[in-house]
C-alpha cells in the first residue's frame, strides 16, 4: 500500500481484494510504504471533506485473520511519524530489508 488515503477508488478496491482473499482462508499480509503510511494514521476525519471513512475496514482486518501488517521505517521517518501514530499495530522493516520480506511470500500484488 503506497498511495495516500482518499486519493481515489484504488484504496477501496485493494481493501476489497484483501478481504475477499482472506475470506477464502488465504494468508494475507499488508505492507505500508511511502504515502501509504497515511492510510493507517490515527485521527483522520475524511468525512469533514465529504470523503469516505476507511478506518472501519482496516479495523476489520483482524476478523479476517489479517494480522501481519508491516511498514517501512524510512517511510514513517520521512513523514515525521512513528508506529504509535498509527491505528494498527505494525512491524517495522528497514528499506534494505523490504525485498527479503517480499520474497518470503508466494504472491505479491
Amino acid at each position: 500500500m503506497d498511495k495516500p488515503p482518499h486519493s481515489g477508488i484504488q484504496l477501496q478496491e485493494k481493501l476489497d481484494l484483501i478481504l475477499t482473499t482472506a475470506a477464502f482462508d488465504q494468508k494475507v499480509a499488508l505492507l505500508f510504504i511511502d504515502d501509504g503510511v497515511f492510510q493507517i494514521k490515527k485521527g483522520q476525519h475524511p468525512e469533514t471533506q465529504g470523503l469516505k471513512e476507511t478506518s472501519a475496514i482496516f479495523n476489520a482486518l483482524e476478523i479476517y485473520d489479517v494480522n501481519k501488517i508491516y511498514t517501512e521505517v524510512e517511510s514513517l521517518q520521512q513523514r515525521g511519524m512513528k508506529p504509535s501514530d498509527l491505528s494498527l499495530p505494525v512491524k517495522e522493516y528497514y528499506r534494505k530489508d523490504i525485498n527479503e520480506l517480499m520474497q518470503s511470500y508466494d504472491l505479491v500484488l
